[in-house]
């Protein structure tokens, strides 16, 4: 920055000197603080020239003689100038402030999430490289070798071709231009048979490339699904249903385009952009590295594009689980939010995350447009500089026109190319970016109590024995929900569990099925550890109806039929219908048993009902009633009763009851009463009553509830 300060020569004495020396010093110093380290970029402040002004302050009168100025009328001058350069700064500053975080790399760029965290993920996904999801993939389509090879051996055909076209159609310009009619016809054959041979080389790879897509997102789906199911029960408390249904769904198909789309245009441009240099290199290869430096700053550029657009695209797609996990979750609970009126509470949180989709996408789609002009403007300058360069030759006569032309002709291709290349490749990276989740949940090892064999006995007679049984969720490591069990219940007994709400009632039959393991103790079946017996013919001995059963989206005699392993009948099915007082209420449907349903179609009752006719069909040695008749009326419940208790006297079965109604427990050979994970009181009805303990005091409430 140039700064010049003039003052009349004719005032030269040594105090004016001293005094213009130092504001200059002043003016310079306060003129380095336009430089911005930050901004990295100088400031361009305007200086009000001395000279131009009018010597107002020079006045016959002036202390200083000979013509001299007075020092406190120039250091008012020069004040007045610095006064109109620190406005100048200011209004600068502040218009950079404005500008700044919208420049690349400001704070406008950074991704934040709701809670205003930068780069947060609602996910626990782990960064994943693109050779590993590539690895991973193939697994999944290793299978199809022959159909990628041949999509492979087709796409280098035809890109061989395709880049052949340009230097063989100018040479035959050229030769009609010249009137080489023998060559301007061989060299037009050869561009039919090209084009023929592209066309149907393209045609083929696209197809094949089309059917590995298939093959993939179908495996890919299978393959996670399947470990879904394999995972331990613990792992959905902590996974929501929507986020993981939201993987399945969109995730996966955001892959489809992995090999027939970019992948395969990654390496159909890599090959005709190597083609083209290889030409400009045989042309002239100064002209060719000249091209060279271009793609390399296009690569540049797209190293910080494609790193910002895949983990864009990653939170994309998590927050587009976390929008489908409250779309599942309110329309499920669809009845409560009508109760409560709470629409637009429901619509404000849907919103939320489609704004922070929006807040992303927004951002994406800025960064595309940075990456689209840096491509243009370079793609421009390539022709440019083509014609330029090329034009130097003719006229130095190193190049002929026909070779100028080729040689335009192959830079356009080798920039669109190594375009091309880095746009799938981003393209690539935003898939893989947006899909890590799935790559996570794949890298899941399967519940070992599904892997393991255990012990499958001949006859289960049905004997239980909870020995020091202790439990606490792993979320919850120091909140103990059961303590030091210890109970029997014997075989072809009823025993009945009760206590209040949260006593740990529940957990015991989780863990007696297995759904989650015992933190310390031992759990006997027939004097048999249950961790060493096989996990599926276990379950398969037992038969299980909870408090609120979910019936399957298909006809009832599927929903009936639902885990049962043998060959059953119609007459079957409608038998353990009628024990669960169901057969009529279905019989009313319009199409009966073959009814489509769901568990909106359903009372609460009527699906207990169901559940209870596929427990009853499924004639277990161990049937277990959490809460299986809470829902049902005083007739009903009393009909049930009456069977199941013919139902145990005659097969001989071992019976686990767990109900609030007290009602339900009068006939119960053992009563196990539980009370903050411990077991306070056990008995028959009419002893635990003469204890006049917690279950004497739940009966009295309720008793008195009911009066």
């Amino acid at each position: 920055m140039a700064i010049c300060l003039t003052s009349p020569r004719t005032h030269s004495s040594p105090e004016f000197g001293k005094l213009r020396s130092t504001n200059i010093t002043i003016r310079k110093l306060h003129l380095n603080l336009a430089f911005n380290s930050k901004l990295r970029f100088p400031y361009s402040i305007s200086v009000p020239n001395v000279q131009s002004r009018k010597y107002s302050h020079f006045s016959e009168s002036s202390s200083v003689k000979g013509g001299g100025v007075s020092p406190e009328a120039y250091q008012d001058d020069d004040d007045d100038g610095l006064q109109i350069g620190d406005s100048n700064f200011d209004k600068l500053k502040e218009w950079v402030n404005i500008v700044r975080p919208f420049i690349p790399g400001g704070s406008w760029w950074n991704l934040y999430n709701a809670e205003g965290k930068q780069d947060g993920s609602p996910t626990s996904a782990n960064p994943v490289s693109l050779p590993y999801a590539l690895a991973r993939m193939w697994t999944l389509v290793a299978d199809q070798r022959w159909v990628l090879c041949t999509a492979f051996a087709a796409l280098a055909i035809a890109a061989v071709a395709e880049i052949s076209i340009p230097s063989i159609l100018a040479a035959s310009i050229f030769a009609a231009h010249s009137g080489n009619r023998d060559v301007f016809l061989g060299n037009s054959k050869l561009l039919v048979f090209l084009c023929f041979t592209s066309g149907i080389c393209s045609g083929l790879r696209s197809g094949c490339f089309a059917v590995a897509n298939t093959v993939l997102v179908k495996r890919m789906r299978k393959t996670l699904y399947s470990i879904l199911l394999d995972q331990d029960f613990s792992f959905f408390r902590t996974e929501a249903v929507g986020d993981l249904t939201s993987r399945l769904g969109t995730d996966c198909q955001r892959l489809s385009h992995t090999f027939g789309g970019n992948l395969h245009l990654i390496v159909r441009n890599l090959l005709q952009g190597t083609g083209a240099f290889i030409y400009l290199v045989t042309l002239s290869w100064p002209l060719a590295l000249s091209m060279m430096v271009i793609c390399s700053l296009l690569s540049v550029i797209f190293l910080f594009y494609g790193r910002y657009q895949k983990k864009a695209a990653k939170l994309s797609q998590d927050y587009t689980a976390s929008a489908n996990e409250v779309a599942t979750e309110t329309l499920s609970l669809i009845r409560a939010v009508r109760a409560y009126g709470t629409e637009r509470q429901e619509v404000e949180r849907f919103v939320q995350q489609l704004e922070n989709i929006a807040l992303v996408g927004i951002r994406e789609s800025a960064a595309n447009g940075f990456w689209s002009m840096s491509f243009h403007s370079l793609y421009r300058f390539t022709q440019v500089l083509a014609v330029l360069l090329g034009g130097m030759s003719i006229l130095t006569g190193h190049v002929s026109a026909e070779l100028l032309t080729k040689y335009v002709f192959y830079c356009e291709w080798l920039i669109y190319a190594a375009w091309r290349v880095q746009d799938n490749l981003s393209s690539l990276l935003q898939s893989v970016g947006a899909c890590e989740k799935i790559f996570l949940l794949m890298n899941l090892s399967s519940n070992d109590q599904l892997l393991s064999k255990g012990v499958k006995l001949s006859k289960l007679r049905g004997d239980i024995d909870f020995v020091n049984v202790s439990f606490h969720y792993p979320s919850q490591n120091m909140v103990p929900v059961l303590e030091n069990m210890n109970f029997s219940i014997r075989a072809n007994e009823t025993t009945a569990i009760v206590g209040v709400s949260g006593s740990g009632k529940s957990t015991l039959i989780n863990l007696l099925l297995r759904l989650y393991e015992q933190t310390d103790g031992q759990i006997f079946i027939d004097h048999f550890s249950h961790r060493e017996l096989d996990i599926r013919w276990l379950r398969g001995k037992i038969g299980f109806v909870g408090q609120d059963p979910h019936l399957f989206n298909m006809d009832i005699k599927s929903n009936i039929c639902y885990g049962c392993n043998r060959n059953i009948r119609q007459e079957d099915i409608e038998w353990a219908a009628k024990q669960a007082y169901a057969h009529n209420f279905i019989s009313s449907l319009p199409n009966g048993y073959g009814t489509i349903i769901n568990d909106n179609l359903l009372s609460r009752g009527q699906k207990q009902r169901i559940a209870l006719a596929r427990a009853i069909l499924r004639d277990p040695e161990i049937l277990v009633l959490d809460e299986a008749t809470s829902a049902l009326d005083a007739e009903s419940e009393y009909y049930i009763k009456c069977f199941l208790q013919s139902f145990k006297i005659k097969t001989k079965r071992t019976v686990i009851v767990i109900a609030q109604r007290m009602s339900t427990l009068e006939a119960a050979d053992n009563i196990l009463v539980i009370d903050g994970g411990q077991i306070v009181e056990h008995g028959k009805h009419s002893d635990l009553l003469r204890k006049d303990g917690l279950y004497a005091r739940l009966w009295r409430i309720q008793a008195n509830a009911w009066a």
